[in-house]
């Protein structure tokens, strides 16, 4: 049984294949368990709707989904009626405004299928945008710098802090010194 207490971060270290990123990908669904059950607030997870239960979690991953559309309709993804400011709000908290605004559009830059004109640290800004712009209760990460150069990690770790300030977050990383 694993137990975290709401407001607060735990933390799951260990090596590959240990099943660490299976439970997080047990907490928004994706699959279900074989055996045993999953409650958030007393309630199996099971026993609600999927669109409730993922309005309730963001994750930010290594493995980061963006769209070939716009950086502004990649961070607005997580909630369609954002206005303007809270889009840049979030990119502000996120770090991202620096190098979102020395693209050639700025907000309007069309950044490619995956992100592919984007860096690694870029990606995950954007991903952590999406996610503070959603401002869901719980947050799962998931080896969210582990293919971060040291400056980049810096930026995204700052990033992290806004992101689960206040939040319930479960992060997951194959060193202690990551989650440190």
């Amino acid at each position: 049984n694993i137990l975290i207490d709401g407001n607060s971060t735990a933390a799951l270290v260990g090596h590959s294949g240990a099943g660490k990123s299976t439970l997080i990908n047990l907490m928004p669904r994706f699959y279900d368990p074989k055996k045993g059950e999953i409650f958030i607030d007393g309630q199996n997870i099971r026993d609600v709707t999927l669109t409730s239960l993922r309005k309730n979690i963001s994750l930010v991953s290594q493995d980061i989904i963006l769209f070939d559309d716009t950086v502004r309709a990649n961070v607005a993804y997580a909630n369609l009626n954002a206005s303007e400011e809270e889009i840049k709000k979030a990119c502000e908290f996120a770090a991202a405004t620096d190098f979102i605004e020395n693209l050639p559009q700025s907000y309007n830059t069309v950044i490619g299928e995956n992100g592919v004109r984007l860096s690694g640290g870029q990606k995950q800004r954007i991903s952590i945008a999406r996610a503070i712009l959603k401002d869901s209760p719980i947050i799962l990460l998931d080896e969210a710098t582990s293919s971060l150069d040291a400056e980049s990690e810096e930026k995204v770790q700052n990033a992290i802090r806004n992101l689960t300030k206040n939040k319930t977050t479960l992060v997951i990383a194959h060193r202690l010194s990551t989650i440190v």
